[in-house]
Order: structure tokens, then C-alpha cells, then sequence
């Protein structure tokens, strides 16, 4: 879709829902909203068994076919007879290839559904971001809700400043919502978990009076005239006062594809912690190459953020095949085939995993990061948050890195040593992914 006919699709909005993402998890995740904030949802425990999607049997050849016969239901159907709220999403497309290349298939998936999309090519040039806001202005402030995945995104942050909207939603973005969480709470400026440590660059300065009344918008006022809630399927014991957290059990997920098949070997999760400094490219493919020939796996499942370089390097020394999925991962294991066992360093999928895969035989482990791993750049808080990551974790099984001793490497039961930790009280939820 062009910036011009996106422009034209989106006046169609009065006063809806906006939902601005950037990632094709957060598009995921805004799926998984909609289908829970508007339609409604059977609390997981009260879940017999996961139906397999409609038409497709045990494992759908393709995931993004509409149903045969199925007119989309409309997601934004109130269940009270009132005409249904309208609930456009926005995407605000990187230059990425790999990630413009889920955006779209997931873009996909949400017109399957019923929902309007408008793709901007936001990053498109200089004068890009100037014609992006520009034709958002109107719909922005015309929208009664705006939903977010981003909230440390400066193009986000920049739209918050024009909307009127009261009500706004934050859907994940991966683990970084429990440190938006934490930030929001303590009233500090937002800045993602790698980079704090380090002193603000000069554009950070010229950012922060917009930073500050993104921020602001993002805070619920006292007198209940602006709402704020988070969707999440990460660990947040506590938010500020007035912020509504909703549990995401990736009801929608679990609800369209599989069951999955199963293999009987293991799967690695890769992760982008070399491309954001935080660990060292050498002591990372070692870590892969052990934790492969440990447990057996076979293929990589690459981050849509890590280098060619990095990926052929990767495959050469380990022999493992990697793959880069065209969606994200929630999906791609739900549909299958999957193996029995899925490796992963801390990230996001040793929370949003269980929960997808909720009701199949197959377990996710999870490797620390060990300390002599990180880089010199790497933040002050990278070991406490990557351990934390781990720590919170619901249904995984702790490996044991490098410098962890026997203990650790037998403690299967992390929800035991978490709350020894004293990590958050558990979400509620059945077998969280």
C-alpha cells in the first residue's frame, strides 16, 4: 500500500482504535489484544484442550490461507449490539529487510481478520517521517484509543505528543516492557535496558522534551480522564497506580494454528544480543556450538536482527541449519513441526513460548548468560536484567552456562528458584510459552 492510498484508508477512522507497530511481534501481539480486549476469552484454566485451527487440520500447510467459506469476523465486535469500534494498524516499516518481510506476512494475517492496515514507509527517506506525521494527524487526533508496542520508540513517542486520544494500550515489544514498566514507575526518562549506564547523546538532548510528554501521556491521571493498561505475557509484579496490566495467553495464537508435530530433536533459539554490544561474537558462537552438541539440536532459528556474517560464521562452525523465519517464532513453533525440546538464552520467547505451545509435549530451556560473556560497552544492568529474564520465567527448564555450578544445572523446577529469588507471583496462567 503507498503512503497516499494508506492516507486515504485511514481517514475512514473516527473515533476508533490507532495501533501504531514497528516489529511483527508487536503486531502479533496487537492481534492478541484484539482478540482478548473485544471479543472476549476463556480464562486459560478453564480451557479443555486447544481446538486446532478451523479447516487445517493438525498442521496447516499455510497459516496465512483464509478460512474456506469464512467471512472475517469483524475483531472489534462488541458483543452488545452497538456498532462495532473500527480498529486500524498503523505500520510504521523499518528498512530491515528481514523484519519488512514478517511485517508483511503478519500484515497479512490481521487483513485475514478483518482489520484495516495502512503501511507507511516511515523510514523511507528524509522527508519520510515529515510525510508520515504529517497524514496521521488527523486520524491521531480523531482516535479514542491509541495501542502502542514501542513505548522507547522516538517516532511513538513523537505521535503520543499529537493524539487526544484518553485511552491507551501498550502491547509487548519483548522483555523490554518490564523495564518500561520498572522506568514508568520510578517517573525516570524512557531508555531501553542496553543503553542505560551511558551518558545522553546529543540528539537524546534535543529528544527529551518530547520524551518527557510521551511519558506523561503514558502515565494514567488521577482524576481517571486517560487510562493506561499493558498487555503482556511478561512477569510485572507491580505497576504504577492507575496502570491496568491484562494477562496475553496467546489465546489467538493457540486458538489458529496447531497442534504442532513434533520431533523427536531440539531446536535453538538465536537471539541479537552480539548486534546490540552487549556479548562478545566469539564467547556467543562458542555458547551455541556446546549447547547444540549437548542437547542434540539442529537447526537455528535466527533473531530477525542478527548479521549475515554472524549467521554464516555461525552455521560454518557449529553445523547447524540456520533458519530464518518469515514470521515470529510464537507462530512458526505453534504450526510446527517443532522440536521437543526448544534452547534459548534469555529472551523473550522463554515467556511467550510456554504460553503459544500450552497444551503439547514440547519444553523450553533456558541458558544464563554467563558474566565473562559481555562485552566492555555493555551496560551496568545487562547481567542483573538478562538474569532476571531468566529468573521470572514460568515452566522452563534452567541450563546451567559456563560458571554456574551443579545446582543450577539440575534445577528444572525455575519456579521454585524464582520465587526463592523473590521474582514476581505467577500470572495466573496455564503453561505460559
Amino acid at each position: 500500500m503507498s503512503v497516499r492510498s494508506g492516507r486515504r484508508a485511514a481517514t475512514t477512522t473516527r473515533r476508533g482504535t490507532l495501533a501504531f507497530v514497528e516489529s511483527p511481534v508487536q503486531l502479533l501481539n496487537v492481534l492478541e489484544w484484539a482478540h482478548t480486549a473485544m471479543r472476549g476469552e476463556v480464562p486459560p484454566g478453564d480451557r479443555q484442550e486447544d481446538p486446532p485451527a478451523k479447516g487445517t487440520g493438525n498442521q496447516p500447510e499455510d497459516p496465512l490461507a483464509n478460512r474456506p467459506g469464512n467471512q472475517p469476523t469483524d475483531p472489534l465486535a462488541n458483543g452488545s449490539g452497538n456498532q462495532p469500534e473500527e480498529l486500524t494498524l498503523v505500520v510504521l516499516s523499518p528498512t530491515d529487510p528481514m523484519t519488512r518481510g514478517q511485517l508483511r506476512r503478519m500484515a497479512e494475517l490481521a487483513r485475514g481478520e478483518g482489520f484495516h492496515v495502512r503501511w507507511e514507509e516511515a523510514r523511507g527517506g528524509t522527508t519520510a517521517p515529515f510525510h508520515t506525521i504529517g497524514g496521521l494527524a488527523g486520524p491521531l487526533r480523531r482516535a479514542r484509543r491509541i495501542v502502542i508496542g514501542d513505548p522507547f520508540s522516538r517516532y511513538v513517542q513523537l505521535l503520543l505528543t499529537i493524539t487526544r486520544a484518553r485511552d491507551l494500550v501498550v502491547v509487548d515489544d519483548g522483555t523490554a516492557t518490564m523495564e518500561f514498566i520498572s522506568q514508568l514507575a520510578r517517573g525516570e526518562r524512557l531508555v531501553r535496558w542496553h543503553r542505560r549506564g551511558g551518558r545522553p547523546g546529543p540528539r537524546d538532548v534535543v529528544f527529551m522534551p518530547v520524551s518527557s510528554k510521551a511519558r506523561r501521556r503514558l502515565t494514567p491521571s488521577p482524576s481517571g480522564d486517560r487510562t493506561v493498561e499493558v498487555f503482556s505475557s511478561m512477569p510485572i509484579e507491580s505497576a504504577p497506580e492507575g496502570v491496568r496490566v491484562t494477562v496475553n495467553s496467546f489465546a489467538w495464537t493457540r486458538a489458529r494454528f496447531g497442534p504442532p508435530r513434533i520431533t523427536k530433536g531440539a531446536d535453538l533459539v538465536g537471539t541479537s544480543l552480539v548486534e546490540t554490544g552487549v556479548v562478545d561474537l566469539d564467547r556467543y558462537i562458542e555458547a551455541v556450538k556446546s549447547l547444540a552438541g549437548t542437547h542434540g539440536a539442529a537447526r537455528y532459528f535466527a533473531h530477525r536482527r542478527e548479521s549475515a556474517e554472524k549467521l554464516h560464521r555461525l552455521a560454518v562452525d557449529t553445523g547447524l541449519q540456520v533458519v530464518r523465519p518469515d514470521l515470529p517464532l510464537e507462530l512458526i513453533a505453534r504450526r510446527g513441526p517443532i522440536g521437543r525440546t526448544i534452547l534459548s538464552f534469555p529472551s523473550t520467547v522463554v515467556h511467550t513460548l510456554p504460553l503459544a505451545l500450552a497444551g503439547t509435549d514440547v519444553k523450553v530451556a533456558v541458558m544464563d548468560i554467563d558474566p565473562t560473556w559481555l562485552t566492555d560497552s555493555a551496560s551496568p544492568r545487562a547481567q542483573g536484567f538478562l538474569s532476571g529474564v531468566t529468573g521470572t520465567a514460568r515452566d522452563v527448564q534452567r541450563l546451567a552456562s559456563e560458571a554456574d555450578g551443579p545446582a543450577a544445572a539440575s534445577a528444572e523446577d525455575v519456579g521454585g528458584l524464582a520465587a526463592a529469588a523473590g521474582s514476581p507471583a505467577a500470572l495466573g496462567q496455564a503453561a505460559p510459552a
